[in-house]
Parts: structure tokens; C-alpha cells; sequence
């Protein structure tokens, strides 16, 4: 291998390990505790040697946002393809929950971060990137909903309906899998994930509705739908 190319790989591994780090520490000890010097011990590297791959410690926990938000994007593409090639048209929406439900611990604190990185203003060009990523996520998603209206397949309201019902389910999950008020209600907390998950994928689902049997055979029409 040319000595170039295996300086890049080195490089890029161990920037990997501080990433990967950086997100253990985060997990084992929240992100008002951590600290560089704590991020390169666990690495055991020197704390400059942090410095070579990032200007800061935000800008540590912005890569991670950001690498979250694009591995979230990919899940996306390959359903999307999935859907419309192989007809899998709930490949999108279990992509979605699926990335962000596995680990609410994980989704928890990037949503923290993000709010406390924002609020300070700490890194507003990166911040912008990330929410690029994520806008182009969401259009991924409204195309898709748009489609399957057209096909008769989703209730039709605005695109953006489905989105921000995703993320308030997303957003009220996570909050409710770390809820101390529910910890004594909860008995099965990953049941109780990929029930809301099930939910979630058939939001607005009306593929299967029939009429009733009644209006089919006497002419009457059938009674008032809340659907």
C-alpha cells in the first residue's frame, strides 16, 4: 500500500476512535462531565493529538450529530429504492423509526446536544449543515408520502403531516422510555418500542379499508367514517 494512502487510514481510524469514544463517554456520563483530557485517555492518545483531527470539543459532538443525520440518510435512500422497486412501501417509514427508536439513549442525548449547541451559538455554519441533512431526509419522507396518497394508499392531508407525526412520536417515545413517572407502568420498555414503532409505520394507512358489507349489498350508504 502506498505510505500516503496508509497515513490517510490511520489517521481516519483513530479520528473514528475519538468519535466513538467521545459518544461512550457521552453515554456513560452525560456531556456536561466529559472532557477532552477524558476523551483521549479513553483513546490513550495525547490530548494535542485530539487537537490534529478537531478544533474543539463541539465541533467532536457535531461530527457526531452529523454522522448520526447521514447514517439516517442512507437507512432512507436504501428504503426508499425498496420501496419503489420491490413494492416494500413500509421500508421508509420503518427505516426512519427504526434508526432513531434502537437506541433512545443515543437519541436522547444527540437531541440535547443539538439544543445546548444552538442555544449558545456555538457552531452555527455546522449546525446549518446538519439541519441540510436532515431537511433532505424529511423531503425523502414527503415524496414518498405524496406518492402513496396519489396511489390511494395514505389518507391525504399536507406531506409535512406525516414528517412532524413521525418526529412528535419519535421525540414523545424517547422521552417516554427514560420517564421515571412510567418506570413503575413500563414492564417491557423494547415491547413497548416497537409497538409504537408498528404504530408509527401505519400512520394514515387506509391501503386496507373496504366498505362495509351492508353498503355493498343494499345500496345504503355506510355510516360517518372518522378515518
Amino acid at each position: 500500500m502506498d505510505k500516503a494512502k496508509e497515513k490517510v487510514q490511520r489517521f481516519r481510524a483513530r479520528e473514528q476512535r475519538i468519535l466513538d469514544a467521545a459518544l461512550e463517554l457521552l453515554l456513560e456520563h452525560g456531556e456536561e462531565k466529559v472532557t477532552v483530557e477524558q476523551i483521549a485517555e479513553r483513546v490513550d492518545i495525547g490530548k494535542g493529538t485530539i487537537y490534529k483531527h478537531f478544533i474543539s470539543k463541539t465541533e467532536i459532538y457535531m461530527r457526531l450529530l452529523m454522522d448520526y443525520e447521514r447514517s439516517l440518510a442512507e437507512r432512507l435512500k436504501v428504503a426508499v429504492e425498496n420501496a419503489e422497486e420491490k413494492g416494500d412501501i413500509t421500508a421508509p417509514a420503518r427505516a426512519y423509526f427504526e434508526s432513531r427508536m434502537a437506541d433512545p439513549g443515543k437519541d436522547r442525548l444527540f437531541q440535547r446536544l443539538e439544543e445546548k449547541i444552538i442555544t449558545l451559538n456555538l457552531a452555527p455554519e455546522m449546525i446549518s449543515e446538519l439541519h441540510a441533512i436532515r431537511n433532505s431526509n424529511a423531503s425523502a419522507l414527503n415524496r414518498v408520502f405524496e406518492r402513496r396518497m396519489e396511489q390511494g394508499m395514505l389518507k391525504k392531508v399536507p406531506a409535512y403531516y406525516y414528517y412532524s407525526t413521525y418526529w412528535a412520536l419519535v421525540q414523545g417515545a424517547v422521552e417516554l422510555y427514560h420517564s421515571k413517572s412510567f418506570s413503575d407502568v413500563i414492564e417491557d420498555r423494547e415491547g413497548l418500542m416497537e409497538f409504537i414503532m408498528d404504530v408509527g409505520v401505519h400512520i394514515g394507512d387506509i391501503s386496507s379499508r373496504k366498505p362495509p358489507e351492508s353498503s355493498q349489498t343494499t345500496g345504503h350508504p355506510a355510516g360517518p367514517s372518522f378515518g
